[in-house]
């Protein structure tokens, strides 16, 4: 009688990547290599990657997506102010990423500090520049309406800079339980989140308008 054959996820097929590049020390030279290695056929891998890279930009995404999946199973999530929602994210995401710190420091290690226009990364990029415009709240959010578009980008770049930080920070530390990490994070989303305060800029801008309503319309 012939056996069933186990239908491949995308789960499956993400976790053997994973194991295959800290079983090897590299990724595999192609997808043919890849699927057959693991007990699958190249089609199958393609009914959900196009590339080899397409699948690592997926992980890093996963990692995000995991993130906020296990944030709101927490009834209190949705009452939280964005700093606090800031910080949880943090502190989940990181601990997500030290249950697979030897895969993510293999693949990062090797970029040291160019970590900014890894292309590994460009996936959890736009998740988490969309998850950062879901949280911005109106005490981060400037009254002057034609500005908030711009800041609300501005908000998500800084906070995508300070999340590469934070992870280059996190690569290199090698504190019992990645303490220093901890430490790292709570100040540096603090210090952030005392640099959003918007009534210097809400100042500015009125200040802006005035200028140019008395020296250049009035000409």
């Amino acid at each position: 009688m012939a056996t069933k054959k186990t239908i491949i996820t995308k789960d499956a097929i993400v976790s053997f990547y994973m194991d295959c590049v800290l079983e090897n020390g590299e990724k595999p030279k192609s997808v043919y290599l890849f699927a057959k290695l693991n007990g699958f056929t190249e089609s199958e891998f393609y009914d959900f990657f196009g590339t080899i890279e397409s699948l690592e930009k997926e992980i890093f995404k996963i990692f995000l997506e995991k993130t906020i999946e296990l944030l709101n199973k927490d009834s209190d999530y949705a009452t939280y102010d964005m700093k606090t929602k800031m910080l949880s994210f943090y502190f989940t995401f990181f601990e997500l990423l030290t249950a697979n710190r030897s895969y993510v420091t293999l693949s990062l290690k090797k970029y040291d500090s160019n970590l900014k226009n890894l292309l590994q990364l460009s996936g959890l990029k736009e998740s988490f520049k969309t998850y950062v415009s879901d949280i911005i709240t109106d005490d981060f959010r400037t009254k002057q309406e034609q500005f908030q578009e711009f800041q609300t980008k501005s908000i998500q770049e800084s906070s995508w800079i300070q999340l590469l930080l934070t992870l280059k920070f996190w690569v290199d530390d090698v504190s019992p339980k990645f303490e220093k990490t901890d430490i790292y994070i709570e100040k540096s989303v603090n210090l952030s989140f005392e640099l959003m305060n918007t009534a210097p800029l809400d100042s500015l801008i009125d200040l802006g308008k005035f200028i140019f309503k008395e020296k250049i319309q009035k000409k």
